[in-house]
């Protein structure tokens, strides 16, 4: 993470709130609660985690999700009848079950509720920490913020992201620092030199492995989606191929499968123009942490204090900036070497 001293990253903090709701739990498994019963694993996670990537010279920029694409109505639909199965099930094994097969059920019914996202927000603005509110996905409004170089990276764990052309795409930066995960950075233009693509034909392989928008093609992995894409050149021309030669191909296009709409929200995402974004990083309100965090939320005073005081001290550290925001390095060439003179008096041997 010291890497990454003094520059500004745009985090995806839906993906945050439900890392933390998740993996944010006191020694019994079960999820942090105020006196009053309220969850406050996703406040907890948002405040320690921000503070470690402050204390190491970042400068986090959160960035929340606005109203989904209708596509995405499809995908949303099958998640909440996911949660509701695995609900169901968890109220069948309250009597019978262990553990950690509870464990695993009450995982599927995660998902950050619009107070727990106002509460984040609320945290935030008390921790001098700027976010964003994007009209529509939270990941291609960092990818874009990062693609103009407004920040230096776009932070997810959900490689959609790459569809979006970020310069960087982070992964397990907000991870928890005890399962020491390395921080994966992914350079896009990297990405398409190796596969030798295009974005067009890479969003095209992306699609067909399966994306938020619209189902796969069964049977197609990503051996067979590269071979596929390399072989045709297009995901159009994959499926007008497999819709001609029925007796050649073993795979199924799904009825009224909408790959081409899912394309044109990854080309042409709906977005705030740069202009309109403007952050900054500001001292935290000590006074309105120890209000919201303490009096409201039940956490510790001393260790809201103590860390409002390592906000304070990092994030004047971090103004400090990189040496290479001041210049372009140049790549020096290697000087030739000067033949030495001939030594006066000697001739040279005949071979």
């Amino acid at each position: 993470m010291k890497n990454l001293f003094g520059r500004k990253i745009a985090i995806d903090a839906s993906m945050c709130l439900y890392q933390y709701l998740i993996a944010v739990r006191q020694q019994d498994g079960q999820q942090l609660t105020s006196e009053d019963g309220e969850t406050t694993s996703h406040l907890s996670g948002m405040f320690y985690r921000t503070i470690r990537m402050v204390e190491n010279g970042l400068k986090p920029l959160y960035v929340f999700d606005g109203k989904p694409p209708v596509l995405k109505g499809g995908e949303l639909e099958k998640r909440l009848l996911k949660r509701q199965e695995a609900e169901k099930q968890m109220a069948e094994l309250k009597e019978t079950g262990t553990a950690e097969e509870l464990m695993k059920f009450e995982k599927r019914t995660v998902r950050a509720s619009r107070e727990q996202n106002a509460e984040a927000k609320k945290l935030l603005e008390l921790m001098g920490i700027p976010y964003v509110d994007a009209p529509s996905e939270a990941e291609a409004q960092c990818a874009e913020l990062a693609r103009s170089g407004k920040v230096f990276a776009a932070a997810s764990e959900d490689m959609d992201t790459l569809c979006y052309e970020p310069k960087f795409l982070l992964r397990h930066l907000t991870v928890a620092e005890a399962r020491k995960l390395p921080i994966d950075q992914i350079e896009f233009s990297e990405v398409l030199k190796g596969l030798d693509m295009d974005k067009s034909t890479f969003v095209d392989m992306c699609i067909l492995l399966g994306c938020d928008y619209c189902e796969t093609i069964k049977g197609v992995g990503p051996v067979t989606a590269f071979k596929l894409i390399k072989e045709h050149g297009s995901l159009d021309n994959i499926v007008e191929w497999i819709n001609n030669n029925p007796e050649k191909s073993k795979y199924k296009v799904p009825e009224n499968w909408p790959y081409k709409e899912a394309k044109e929200l990854f080309m042409n995402p709906e977005l705030l123009k740069n202009e309109e974004i403007d952050f900054k990083w500001a001292e935290p309100n000590v006074d309105g942490l120890v209000d919201f965090m303490v009096k409201d939320k039940g956490f510790n005073e001393d260790r809201i204090r103590s860390g409002a005081e390592k906000l304070k001290k990092g994030l004047k550290g971090g103004v400090q900036g990189r040496l290479d925001g001041f210049f372009t390095v140049v790549k020096s060439t290697p000087a030739k070497r000067k033949a030495k003179p001939e030594p006066k008096g000697k001739k040279k041997a005949k071979k």
